[in-house]
This record gives C-alpha cells, sequence and structure tokens, in this order.
C-alpha cells in the first residue's frame, strides 16, 4: 500500500533552480521574498535628500522669548514728538480757515487738535510741492484759522489740495503779552496681541515600539537606531518646533465682522503674525527689485520713521543674489565700506551665522538667506526650477537692538527687543514647549491602552513693536 508520510509531501521539486517554493513564505505576498532568501546589499543608513529640513531659528535669531501670564499682551508705542497732521483741506482762497484731520482718523468730531494760537505753521501739498508758511490766530475742534506770511490768499495748489500736510515749526508772539495759551500732552498709542494654542502628537502601538528595521535612522537633533519609531517621534518633533515659528510669522487674527470667522464659535481667533503686521503697520515695497534705486528709496523711508541705525535683511534667494550684484556694482566709496558692529565688528563671527555686511548712508545692514523663503515645502521655490516663487513675498528688513515701550503692570518704560516672542508660563504650568506621554507605553502607564502617544503643546504669540521701522520686500 502507499505511504502516508507523517509530515507530509517529500517529493522534490522538479525545477533545477532554487525558487520560493523551496523555502518558507513569511509574507504572503508576491515581491517581498528576496529578503526573506537573501542577504541584501542595505544600505543602512537613510540619504539626507533635503539636508536639514528644519525652519525654524529665525525668531532665536532675530528677538526673544519671554514668558507671560495673561490672554493678551498689550504696549504702548511713543507717538511722533512734533505736532503734525496729513489730509488737511483749506476752505477757500480767501478764507483762512484750515481744516486738520489726520490721514489715520485720529483728529476727528469734537477731538481736539495740537495746535495752539500763535504757532508757526507750514503749509504744503505734496503732490504739487507748493507750500506757504502762516501763522495761527484761532483754533477750533477740527480747524485753525491762519494767515499766510507771503500772501492774503492761499496758493491755489493749496486751496484745490485734499491731502495737505501742516506741521508746527515754532511760536511768535508780539511784546508784552501773555505766554502760550494751553500746553501738549504726550500722546501714545497701544497695541495688543493675543496667544494661540498650537498642538500636535505622535502615536504608537506598543508592538512596534519593539520592532527592528533594516535602516538605520537618524534625526536632525542626533538620534540614531533601528527603531523606526524615534524617527517617526524625532520628525514629529522637529515639524512642531517648526510651526512654532511658522505659526507667529503666518498668522492673522480672524476677522469676525466679515465673517471669516464665526463670532459665536470663537473656533478660531487667530493671532498677529510677523507678515500681518508689517502689512497693517509697517512698509510695504511692492515690485521690489534690489536695485540701488529702490534700496535707497527705503533708506529714504527709514529716515522718517524710526532711523534705527542697524537692520537685518532676512531675502529669499534670488532676492539675496540681487543684492550681491548691485553691491558688487558700487565701489567702496559708494557704499561706505563693509560693516559688522552688531557682530562686534568681527566679520568672522558675522560670517558663521551666514551674514554679510554693508553700508549705505548711514544705515548698517546685514542680510542673510532666509531658508523658509527658500524651501519648495513652504514659500520657495518648486522642484522643477521654476523662476517664481509660492507668493510675493521677497524678504523682510527687521530693525535690530530694542525699543522703548511703556509697560502698564511695571507703570515704566522698559527695553524690549522690536520683535520677540510671548509664551504662556506660570509657577503652575511652562507654556513654552511642553511635551508629554500617556498610554502603556514609553514608561507611560495611565491607561490600559497599548500604544504609546506623545503630546506637544505651546501657547504663545508674537510681538512686533515698532512695526513702523519694518519692510516687507514683494516682487
Amino acid at each position: 500500500m502507499a505511504l502516508s508520510p507523517l509530515f507530509g509531501d517529500i517529493n522534490p521539486t522538479a525545477q533545477k533552480q532554487l525558487t520560493t517554493g523551496s523555502y518558507l513564505d513569511f509574507t504572503g505576498g508576491a515581491g517581498n521574498d528576496f529578503s526573506q532568501q537573501y542577504l541584501p546589499e542595505i544600505y543602512e543608513a537613510e540619504v539626507e535628500r533635503y539636508g536639514n529640513r528644519t525652519l525654524s531659528g529665525f525668531l532665536q535669531m532675530v528677538g526673544a522669548e519671554m514668558p507671560m501670564t495673561s490672554d493678551q499682551v498689550i504696549w504702548s508705542e511713543q507717538n511722533r514728538l512734533h505736532v503734525s497732521y496729513d489730509a488737511c483741506t483749506i476752505a477757500a482762497n480767501n478764507d483762512a480757515t484750515v481744516t486738520v484731520q489726520d490721514s489715520d482718523g485720529s483728529i476727528t468730531g469734537t477731538k481736539e487738535h495740537a495746535i495752539r494760537v500763535n504757532s508757526l505753521i507750514v503749509i504744503l501739498n505734496p503732490a504739487t510741492s507748493t507750500e506757504q508758511k502762516a501763522i495761527v490766530k484761532g483754533v477750533t475742534a477740527t480747524t485753525v484759522e491762519a494767515h499766510p506770511f507771503d500772501s492774503a490768499t492761499w496758493a491755489n495748489d493749496l486751496v484745490s489740495g485734499t491731502a495737505l500736510k501742516v506741521f508746527v515749526y515754532g511760536s511768535e508772539f508780539a511784546k508784552g503779552t501773555a505766554g502760550m495759551s494751553g500746553s501738549v500732552e504726550p500722546s501714545f498709542t497701544q497695541f495688543n496681541n493675543s496667544p494661540i494654542i498650537i498642538k500636535d502628537k505622535y502615536g504608537i502601538n506598543g508592538s512596534d515600539t519593539a520592532q527592528i528595521g533594516w535602516v538605520e535612522v537618524a534625526t536632525e537633533d542626533g538620534t540614531s537606531g533601528y527603531l523606526w519609531y524615534l524617527k517617526a517621534e524625532s520628525e514629529t518633533r522637529l515639524r512642531f518646533q517648526d510651526y512654532l515659528e511658522m505659526a507667529m510669522v503666518e498668522s492673522e487674527p480672524a476677522d469676525q465682522a466679515t465673517g471669516g470667522i464665526s463670532a459665536a464659535s470663537q473656533s478660531a481667533k487667530g493671532t498677529d503674525g510677523l507678515f500681518y503686521a508689517i502689512e497693517t503697520r509697517g512698509n510695504v515695497f511692492s515690485a521690489f527689485t534690489a536695485s540701488l534705486t529702490d534700496f535707497d528709496n527705503i533708506l529714504k523711508n527709514l529716515d522718517g520713521q524710526g532711523a534705527i541705525e542697524e537692520n537685518m535683511l532676512f531675502l529669499d534667494r534670488a532676492t539675496n543674489l540681487a543684492f550681491d550684484d548691485m553691491l558688487a556694482g558700487l565701489s567702496a566709496g559708494a557704499n561706505g565700506g563693509t560693516a559688522y558692529g552688531l557682530f562686534e565688528n568681527s566679520e568672522e563671527m558675522a560670517l558663521n551665522l551666514g551674514f554679510t555686511g554693508f553700508r549705505r548712508g548711514s544705515y548698517d545692514f546685514y542680510k542673510t538667506d532666509w531658508k523658509y523663503l527658500n524651501d519648495a515645502s513652504t514659500r520657495g521655490a518648486d522642484s522643477n526650477f521654476s523662476s517664481g516663487e509660492v507668493d510675493a513675498i521677497d524678504g523682510v528688513l527687521i530693525p535690530a537692538g530694542t525699543s522703548t515701550v511703556y509697560d502698564q503692570i511695571l507703570g515704566t518704560n522698559i527695553r524690549r527687543p522690536f520683535l520677540h516672542v510671548r509664551y504662556r508660563a506660570s509657577e503652575a504650568d511652562d507654556r513654552r514647549m511642553k511635551t508629554w506621554i500617556t498610554g502603556s507605553v514609553g514608561g507611560a502607564f495611565t491607561d490600559d491602552v497599548d500604544e504609546m502617544n506623545i503630546h506637544f503643546l505651546s501657547e504663545r504669540a508674537l510681538c512686533v513693536q515698532g512695526a513702523n521701522n519694518f519692510v516687507l520686500l514683494k516682487a
């Protein structure tokens, strides 16, 4: 009778070459058998295809981080010292009445302006450069009675102008008269911002935390090993750290008035990011070409603002190269030579940080590439070497150093970096960057689920003080 092998069919294969049929199939799927039979030639280290992929570091370079204990940070900025108004008009050619109204609407209705009787003023039309000097003989809440020195009437260009500039340059009194009536009180403008809560999480089941892989994983922060979850957790952490900076750069507040975010839901209130703050309170240079003419126009604007002597330029690659071309075309006498004052006059220190210093007029500038504007996954050009960017932002000009602001809590003026981050923190909870683990794996024993969840959280807001000294460069 036929034999019945205890352990099944022992007939050999009819084929001479080795096949997967001669071996135990661990995978049960085509295409995965090779590594079960033959030792593959595997490079155990990952290739850094995109180099250092992190984008953070910008805010640490230009500002500072300080704790806060409120849902809102409020600061006051000094207004201009001298009395000056825009968008003024003259009633008629033979009328001495000048209607005073600031272009930002701060002088309207019954709010008194600061021009007083016997003040000497200049009235000019910026569009035609026509001007006349006059003395003030009467005032109301929104008007002044002024009489020109050179004529009984106003120039036609002033009468027809709708955006006249008026500023005080002194006063004049007759002999034996009383002194100035009234006084000019100092004024300030308050700004505020609110923090947002940023979160992320990485989760993995307990079995996979003990799974060894073929490839040795390495991370930007130096972690390495054959446990894949180490790579995934590290990338989540690094991505979150980038989000902390990107959110401070890109965020904008929710416009509830126009229905951007439902006022009832309050699902996202937003916050003032860098780009938004500059576009609403700072300077935007459109169609910037990095030419000497454009750059000198920026200098003229800086003259009219705080005239901060040291400034930093964070540029995309194309704009940075255009700056290099511009500087290369200038002689040492034209550009004022090279400056490294911000880096303790050390060229080596500046170059190690990626900065190039130069001087133009009375200003020192330190420029560098801003990776955020170059990376193809954010605002940089795409992988097909296209000439354009995702949008029109070519760079930002940020004043170096600190500004003086009035602290409501301390009741005094304090110095703060023009650009800095405030994060929520107290003795009970530091929310600068929180990390914690839940689950039953990885040292955490918070529940009975066989998993490890690594949580990340930060609550922060950006303070852009003296935004009038910032410039957003747009193509």
